[in-house]
């Protein structure tokens, strides 16, 4: 009979270590290249993206016969002023397009942040016949396309005497599907119901339910909804194209695009309004981009 080998003498034959798999280098040589090649995506899409609003300053520092022409500039010129006293000639109520700018799209935001997600709280955590078929309904209406609306909304304003007024602009945007499908998204992973039925308990409505334990849950949404709306809302054109008429109440691109006549355009001045325009909507993203980003990723990670 063979002795047995002590313990300390047995050497096991050693296994492959996680360095001898024939994919490990590979993989580990691929993996920065894989990186570098999304990084590269990004930033090449980012830098597309930046474009038109680079030249856009570029050209509203220059002259027209400058922008147009060839190779046209590509760094910032001396004529930034020249070009806003240009459009301020052609367009003597600019900064009151600014004004009525302004003005509808900060009321649009508000009712939509009200009005939306109030409904978006009902869908969600209220319990009433048909509530189905009529979210149903509304998340149909996103299937229209925007343009399909045009005619009964003029008609609609014109029989009520609203036709040339901003009221026009603002009531029929003062809630729309797109809210109400975040906000009950949104209420319905963000609002524990557990609250909702103690404050029914205790004595609370709907509606100081809503105020005073829905509202302050919910304001990275709202800060998403009025970020979106408020952008959209300032950017419209074809609504004040079919209700607005006189050149002292036009909003910004309604005005922008009243410059473009039949004679020579002055794109400078063009580029030059531009500007001046989009700078709020660049200080606006700038301070809500946190609670932007927060809004649209809120419910990806669970604890």
């Amino acid at each position: 009979m063979t002795p047995s080998t002590p313990f300390s003498t047995v050497h096991p034959t050693p296994g492959p270590t996680p360095t001898d798999a024939p994919d490990a280098v590979p993989v580990q040589k691929r993996l920065p290249l894989v990186l570098w090649l999304g990084y590269a995506v990004v930033l090449l899409g980012g830098l597309l993206m930046l474009m038109p609003f680079y030249f856009m300053f570029v050209f509203a520092t220059h002259t027209n016969s400058e922008i147009l022409s060839f190779p046209p500039p590509l760094w910032f010129g001396s004529a930034f002023l020249d070009n806003i006293a240009e459009l301020i000639k052609a367009l003597p109520y600019f900064w009151n397009n600014l004004g009525w700018s302004a003005y509808v799209a900060l009321a649009v935001t508000a009712l939509n942040l009200f009005f939306c997600s109030l409904a978006g709280y009902a869908f969600a955590l209220l319990d009433f016949r048909g509530r189905e078929r009529l979210f149903g309904a509304v998340m149909a209406t996103m299937l229209l396309p925007s343009f399909v609306g045009l005619v009964p909304t003029v008609l609609t304003m014109s029989w009520l005497g609203w036709m040339n007024e901003h009221r026009a602009l603002i009531v029929p945007g003062a809630c729309g599907a797109l809210g109400i499908f975040m906000m009950r998204q949104y209420i319905s992973s963000a609002v524990p119901k557990e609250l909702i039925e103690a404050a029914r308990m205790d004595g609370c409505g709907e509606f100081g339910i809503f105020l005073r334990i829905v509202w302050p849950l919910i304001t990275p949404a709202l800060g998403t909804l009025g970020l979106i709306t408020f952008i959209s809302s300032w950017n419209n054109f074809m609504g004040p194209l079919v209700i607005l008429r006189d050149m002292d109440r036009y909003t910004v691109p309604m005005a922008l695009r009243a410059l473009q006549g039949t004679g020579q355009t002055q794109w400078g001045a063009i580029c030059a309004g531009a500007a001046v325009a989009v700078v709020p909507l660049l200080l606006i993203f700038a301070m809500a981009s946190r609670r932007l980003i927060d809004g649209l990723t809120a419910g990806a990670v669970k604890s």
